[in-house]
């Protein structure tokens, strides 16, 4: 009888060989007709309230698609309140945060449509550590800057503390943790009025995303073939009714 040892051994990857050998397919391999390229225009800054917002009149705008809908996400945010919107609205929280999208179908203008959009804040205090979040001074979210709250009941804690030799408390900190990915991610969504929306990513957590895209999109759960996701691209392409 043969027996197989996994500890310590040299498994195989199912997908090691087409990665290898290049014969996987990527988000950026594939190609559906009418395809466009999105891009996402984000704050520039920590804090601020959001300005006029102006474009470049060298680019040949009519050529792009665009979504800048003040109301995207406020169904999102109805059904979840601890939920941030799809758009930021009326204000930004934190440098990055998504604004407006921008759609073309070649990826290089689209790039330069992007570098030619211009937005005017007015800056507001950022909240930049737990600590400053904490003290509440400055209130950047709900009632209290709580984003989300879990509260986890196991066991009678109380008899736990008496029956302990010692009891060490403390507060500890670890850094921000992310994956490194092997390639960039990516995402494709395609809408069709009579079948729904189709998204195609790299993303490992199409599960939970079900209930966001039902109430962004107004769709049932069985409209959406997703098999990873990201929300920018499903909102632009609804929108322009093109991959």
């Amino acid at each position: 009888m043969t027996v197989h040892h996994i500890v310590g051994a040299s498994v195989p990857r199912k997908e090691g060989w087409d990665k290898v050998t290049g014969a996987a397919r990527y988000v950026d391999d594939m190609v559906l007709p009418g395809m466009l390229y999105g891009a996402t225009v984000r704050s520039s800054i920590a804090r601020g309230k959001i300005g006029k917002i102006s474009f470049d009149p060298s680019i040949a705008w009519g050529n792009c698609h665009g979504n800048r809908q003040r109301h995207s996400g406020e169904e999102l945010r109805r059904s979840d309140p601890g939920r941030q919107h799809c758009l930021a609205s009326d204000t930004v929280n934190h440098a990055e945060e998504p604004i407006l999208l921008l759609a073309h179908a070649d990826r290089h203008k689209l790039r330069k449509a992007v570098e030619a959009v211009s937005i005017d804040y007015e800056p507001l205090p950022p909240v930049h550590t737990m600590e400053e979040s904490e003290q509440q001074s400055i209130i950047i979210w709900g009632a209290d800057n709580t984003f989300k709250s879990y509260l986890v009941e196991k066991g009678d804690v109380d008899a736990v503390w008496k029956e302990a030799a010692h009891i060490i408390e403390g507060e500890y900190f670890t850094g921000a943790q992310e994956q490194l990915y092997i390639e960039n991610n990516g995402v494709i969504a395609a809408f069709d009025p009579e079948n729904g929306v189709t998204v195609w990513g790299s993303l490992q957590c199409p599960y939970y995303v079900h209930k966001a895209l039902m109430a962004l999109c107004g769709l049932p759960r069985t409209r959406f073939a997703s098999c990873k996701w990201k929300p920018e691209a499903r909102s632009e392409a609804r929108k322009s009714i093109r991959p």
